[in-house]
């Protein structure tokens, strides 16, 4: 295995954490800044508003692309395992 295949791998695996994380990553962003924007119009300070809805967010994020980021983290296991049975 050489140095170029060995980056294509890396590459790969960053490219699949980013695809995995994003959908939860935006959703979690954008219910942060409207619960920021609600706590500065209406001045609630409570730490525990930002969480609950991002959680429930999260919660509901995983149940419906859960299957999708399984498929894909397999498809991508199966593959790294295929290029060490190549060796």
């Amino acid at each position: 295995m050489s140095a170029g295949d060995v980056i294509n791998i890396f590459h790969e695996a960053l490219v699949l954490s980013l695809k995995l994380a994003g959908p939860i990553l935006i959703a979690s962003i954008l219910i942060g800044l409207v619960v920021a924007i609600f706590q500065a119009a209406t001045q609630i300070h409570e730490q525990t508003l930002t969480f609950v809805p991002k959680l429930l967010i999260i919660a509901i994020i995983l149940l419906i692309c859960g299957s999708w980021m399984i498929t894909n983290l397999n498809e991508f296991f199966e593959m790294i395992f295929k290029r060490i049975m190549n060796l």
